[in-house]
């Protein structure tokens, strides 16, 4: 390998690519924050200009701010994306064609993780999606015959090292894998961005890698920062019910939204706040005192040892639980250390060694906010030494030459996922729709469930909202069946709703569909029961508990709602983006999206709203610039955003 060529300029960086490779470019780029936009865009728009070029791009998580909408949301949305995302953001222009189904005939796109049902409508994106398991990622592009990397790195200011920081998950398991089949080296083009958190250990790279490595001159792209998003009473439920299977000195994962936020907060809680957080267990699930359910699965006290975190992806609810200390058990790639740990033999001399040199965090990727990333760069370089960023090959998996420290660094794990529907039966939905449209992807969920059935006491974590409401109906989210799964229900294992947790290891098929009853929404349970009968899954006379009719959205909302009131459940537990303004202002269009499903509800709710009388928010009607109406669009529009604010006050 030879020094990489410094460039400037991204025009010098294609002119680059351009002379080293053929017409046919096979491009591969890091998912998520990895992608360096503007490069990215540059060599897009060159080959889009040019016919007798092609590109083809592997991929995943292309990150774009939401679209703007009409109405009301887009006067909410348009101010809050300019001043979050920053008006230096430059959205991947494929992403932009995407989403209208109009990418170039020379460029094709193929990603195996999609923005969150950013896609759903667009005919391209779903036809080149590619269903597949994170861990065999790096083979799929391999046979794909990759000729072009490009990828975001950080430097380290006073040693100049290069960081492949929060993407080393797939590319040195690609290279690898290419080096293996004995393919050529592909292309290698970085690009420094200088917000970017240095990290060391595996993501630590030489130069020489590279073959071309590019700094830009003046302002540096913003990095992509997730907007946190409120966490409802439901998902509060979720997160506690949650908190107690986790057992202290285990292993954690957790994903990435509103749930895995509940979750965050309510170990915090556990471990801070232990006597309120009891009295909230109280409220919630009196019953999880009682019952055996932390002899054999986890508890409801501190962390003194502490958890060790092993996750593809780290995020804000990560930064919390080590600065709280939750986060705090530390490993070493040691077989026989681990082992006198495991055993309780450890030396001193052992425990000192830990303490120098463990980690007690690993991931493959990061993404989160921009206090998150901040957190990131102004950790101390040997406190940012105990978070090991690392290839996604030896996360996502035990085989592979890892598995017997990975079972001895993992010991007591709880991989907890999200997902958007369950069967009675403990199938789970948590990637698409049964016509086949992708709302997002596999991702790594199947690998750690898979891996929680493989690690003596490892357990899955299935947490998901029992209802959901789309134009105003609601519907269960336990189905008797659907037309697509992503985690079959022989691997069913724990699932937990708002309502409760079902416990679905190695039960039979009845014992699974009473477990599932218990944790659904009661408006849905009687069907769901009645279908279960006809299909002759369940004994004729059984009869639904009387406390299973207490699971309604009402009845957990007031047992909740004091929490609320006093501040021990606010609705943004690690953090916002939004002012105070803006937080009241998405619970009023949460509302009237609730409160506007259909046509006559529509106007039904604009006759309220113009008869209305009360206290008018002017500061959140500023805020929307409807606080001086003009027209009648304008003064309805007006009309009913106060009445929701005063409903949601």
């Amino acid at each position: 390998m030879t020094t990489p060529l410094a460039i400037t300029s991204v025009e010098a960086a294609v002119d680059f690519v351009f002379e080293r490779l053929d017409q046919t470019i096979v491009l591969a780029a890091p998912l998520g924050l990895g992608k360096p936009h503007r490069l990215l865009n540059a060599l897009y728009r060159r080959v889009a200009a040019d016919p007798t070029r092609s590109l083809s791009v592997s991929t995943a998580l292309s990150l774009t701010p939401p679209p703007l909408g009409a109405g009301l949301e887009r006067r909410f949305l348009q101010p809050f994306v300019e001043r979050h995302f920053g008006a230096d953001f430059e959205p991947l222009d494929w992403t932009l064609a995407q989403r209208r189904s109009a990418l170039p005939a020379n460029i094709r796109v193929e990603e195996f993780y999609l923005q969150s049902g950013a896609l759903l409508n667009s005919s391209q994106a779903q036809r080149s999606y590619t269903s597949i398991n994170y861990t065999h990622v790096a083979r799929a592009m391999a046979s794909r015959g990759v000729n072009l990397i490009v990828q975001r790195v950080a430097q380290d200011a006073s040693s100049g090292e290069l960081s492949l920081s929060c993407n080393p998950d797939l590319t040195l398991d690609l290279l690898d894998e290419m080096a293996r089949r004995g393919l050529p080296r592909p292309l290698f083009v970085a690009e420094v961005h200088p917000d970017l958190p240095f990290m060391g250990g595996d993501a630590v790279v030489a130069a020489e890698l590279f073959d071309a490595v590019v700094r830009l001159p003046g302002k540096s792209e913003p990095l992509f920062a997730l907007p946190r998003q409120p966490v409802s009473a439901a998902e509060f439920a979720i997160g506690l019910y949650a908190s107690t299977l986790v057992r202290d000195g285990g292993t954690l994962q957790i994903g990435i939204g509103a749930l895995s936020d509940a979750l965050s907060h309510a170990l915090r809680l556990r471990h801070c706040r232990n006597s309120e957080y009891r009295g909230l267990i109280d409220v919630v699930a009196p019953e999880l005192h009682q019952s055996a359910l932390h002899c054999g699965w986890g508890g409801l006290g501190e962390f003194n040892e502490g958890l060790f975190g092993a996750s593809e992806m780290i995020t804000d609810g990560f930064m919390h639980l080590v600065d709280c200390g939750v986060i705090k058990r530390r490993v070493l790639a040691d077989v026989a250390l681990m082992q006198r740990l495991f055993d309780g033999s450890a030396t001193a001399s052992d425990r000192a060694r830990l303490e120098r040199d463990g980690q007690y965090l690993h991931a493959a990727f990061f993404l989160g906010s921009p206090d998150f990333y901040r957190w990131l760069r102004e950790l101390p370089r040997t406190a940012r030494a105990a978070i090991g960023m690392t290839r996604v090959s030896n996360i996502n998996q035990l085989y592979g030459g890892r598995e017997s420290i990975d079972r001895l660094q993992r010991r007591d794990a709880r991989f907890f996922n999200t997902c958007m529907m369950t069967t009675l039966l403990g199938a789970a939905v948590s990637d698409g729709l049964e016509d086949g449209r992708v709302v997002s992807g596999v991702g790594g969920q199947y690998n750690f469930v898979a891996m929680a059935h493989a690690l003596e006491e490892g357990r899955s974590v299935l947490m998901f909202r029992a209802s959901r409401e789309t134009a105003g109906h609601a519907s269960s989210s336990v189905l008797w069946n659907y037309g697509h799964i992503t985690i079959p229900r022989h691997l069913r294992d724990i699932v937990i709703s708002e309502y409760g947790i079902a416990d679905l290891r190695d039960k039979s098929d009845e014992d699974c569909i009473e477990a599932m009853l218990s944790i659904s929404d009661a408006r849905f349970v009687d069907a769901l029961a009645d279908t279960a009968k006809r299909a002759g899954k369940l004994a004729a006379d059984f009869q639904i508990p009387e406390a299973w009719r207490t699971h309604t959205p009402d009845q957990l909302m007031c047992r909740l709602r004091p929490y609320r009131q006093m501040g021990l459940l606010p609705d943004y537990p690690l953090g916002s983006d939004f002012s105070e303004v803006e937080q009241r202002l998405l619970r009023a269009l949460g509302w009237l999206r609730a409160n506007t499903g259909s046509r006559l509800a529509q106007v039904r709710l604009i006759a309220k709203a113009l008869s209305s009388r009360g206290a008018v928010d002017t500061a959140a009607l500023s805020r929307m610039a409807l606080a001086a109406p003009a027209g009648i669009g304008e003064t309805i529009a007006a009309k009913l955003l106060t009445l929701a604010l005063r409903r949601t006050a």
